[in-house]
């Protein structure tokens, strides 16, 4: 039996002591100790451990340490763990996207309509350029263009004219669309078209508004053109209350003008007229309707209120504080996604275009297509020209969708949620306004007409007339109809060729009000009451 010298094993202890103080490892045991010495040597270690404990690292760093080094040193793959923190890291994410969404500015659609030359385009001009979205230098150009054409004060319309026939002719043919900011609201600009060629493109543009400008020029002669019978200013106005636009800022344009020199009578005339009309049209003119006199061309009234010396007699606000202050109408972020389509493009894969008018979208989600039911999933979100995880109501969108070829979309189909499809029909029963028959017309069954349901423009005929409306007790008269005139209000049953994608207006006013229009001209504006013959989507379809 070989002995140990004490004082050679002290020096080894003292020698492991300082080892294990580097580098925490654990303590190597020479293999030639005898049991003696293995069992000071487990003293030794129990004495290290109390030294360390007292002067080494904190127990977590200590521990994180020994992890890393487990970890490098002998790598274990844990699914459920990896999984787990997956999970809690996309939850996280989410709740951070959901808070941003949240804490992001108020979102408002806003049309511009009113009879042509009102000064429509040039308004939208003149918002983009004071609220920075359009420099000097392209003012400087559009200026230098529109002076070559011999039309010195379009310059400010070319901002939101963008296409070569609309510079030409100096008429919005399509719905112009531009994004500005202010402090508490983002806008997206509708620039609907006033000439009356034009009209069905100005109900594209209304369907998807939350709020309307109505335009009207001071001008002398240039109202009373609009506002006669013929102008665009009744059509467009009745139409933006049956499109579902709720409330109405009208601006008087062109206060600047010669012949109106800011005149105070000339505006009080144009407002008296206007009210009447309003109200016949179903807009409450004390809570939804502002008045208020600009100069979209010289910018007088848009961005700050205007000084006494311009005119003595206005103190009310300026055109952005009206938009800042309207209170955005009520949406859903938790009903069933509808976005009904107008318009489709190949970029990259399918992509759709639409305002969401009801639910959620984010990223990734599986969705249908309606009334052709093809299922599709969402591979990016692009709100204005950003791209986006997720957007609620209210948004105007482009979709890119995977499952779907381009060639099989078409405007007024609606993507929506898969649960709860959007029902597609090819006969509904509606309440019916005939507004203006054409000449000696009578309104019955076999009645056929052009129907403009939010994006879908289908022929359609009046298959069933059930009941005329009494317009005083708003119920069902008793006597049997065969035949209406001007000014009724019926109950009917309404037939188009293919399948549409609706809804009932009590459910989804967005997808359950519309007009009927016929050779030019709008005949009737209507409600959906009662969905008949719901398919289950085979149907084809076409807009």
């Amino acid at each position: 039996m070989s002995f140990i010298n004490h004082a050679d094993l002290e020096a080894e202890i003292r020698a492991l002591q300082l080892d294990s103080a580097e580098n925490n490892n654990g303590v190597v045991v020479p293999e030639d100790h005898n049991a003696d010495g293995v069992e000071k040597l487990n003293e030794a270690e129990e004495d290290l451990k109390d030294t360390v404990h007292e002067s080494g690292p904190v127990p977590d760093e200590q521990q994180a340490s020994e992890e890393y080094d487990q970890e490098i040193l002998h790598p274990v793959h844990n699914p459920a763990k990896a999984k787990e923190k997956a999970a809690q890291d996309k939850a996280a994410k989410e709740e951070a996207e959901d808070e941003a969404e949240a804490n992001k500015k108020r979102h408002l659609n806003v049309v511009f309509i009113g009879h042509v030359d009102a000064g429509k385009s040039t308004i939208g001009g003149q918002i983009l350029f004071l609220s920075g979205q359009v420099d000097d230098r392209q003012i400087q150009k559009y200026e230098k263009e529109a002076k070559e054409k011999s039309r010195e004060s379009w310059y400010m319309a070319y901002i939101m004219d963008t296409n070569e026939e609309e510079r030409a002719k100096g008429k919005t043919v399509e719905v112009g669309r531009a994004y500005f900011e202010t402090e508490s609201t983002r806008f997206t600009i509708l620039d609907a078209p006033g000439h009356k060629s034009y009209v069905p493109n100005m109900i594209s543009g209304a369907s998807q508004a939350d709020i309307g400008v109505l335009v009207i020029s001071a001008r002398k002669g240039e109202f009373e053109t609009g506002y006669e019978r013929g102008g665009q200013t009744r059509e467009h106005v009745q139409l933006a209350k049956t499109l579902g636009v709720s409330k109405l800022i009208v601006v008087v344009n062109k206060m600047d003008d010669p012949t109106v020199n800011w005149s105070k009578e000339r505006y009080d005339e144009i407002e008296q007229k206007m009210v009447p009309f309003l109200k016949s049209s179903g807009y409450n003119t004390k809570k939804d309707v502002v008045f208020l006199p600009i100069s979209g061309l010289m910018g007088v009234n848009m961005d700050k209120r205007m000084g006494q010396g311009v005119c003595p007699w206005w103190s009310g606000p300026s055109f952005f504080e009206v938009l800042d202050s309207i209170e955005i109408p009520p949406r859903d972020p938790n009903g069933p996604f509808r976005m009904p389509i107008i318009d489709k493009f190949k970029d990259m894969g399918t992509v759709a275009m639409g305002k969401v008018e009801s639910g959620s979208i984010r990223e990734g989600d599986s969705l249908i297509i309606m009334p052709n039911k093809e299922p599709v999933k969402v591979v990016a979100i692009f709100c204005d020209e950003d791209k986006v995880k997720r957007a609620g109501p209210g948004e105007n969108l482009r979709v890119r969708l995977t499952g779907i070829e381009e060639e099989d979309i078409l405007s007024g189909f609606v993507l929506s949620s898969t649960v709860k499809p959007v029902p597609a029909v090819t006969e509904f029963v509606a309440q019916l306004q005939i507004l203006e028959l054409l000449d000696n017309a009578i309104f019955t069954a076999g009645y056929k007409a052009i129907l403009h349901i939010h994006a879908v423009v289908e022929e359609c005929e009046i298959i069933q007339l059930i009941s005329q409306i009494d317009p005083k007790t708003r119920k069902p008269m008793k006597k049997k109809i065969l035949f209406v005139k001007n000014g009724a209000i019926v109950t009917c049953r309404i037939q188009v060729t293919n399948s549409i994608c609706i809804e009932k207006f009590t459910d989804f006013p967005q997808l359950g009000r519309f007009t009927l229009r016929t050779e030019g001209k709008t005949v009737a504006v209507g409600k959906v009451t009662a969905l008949d013959g719901t398919s289950s989507g085979n149907a084809s379809s076409s807009a």
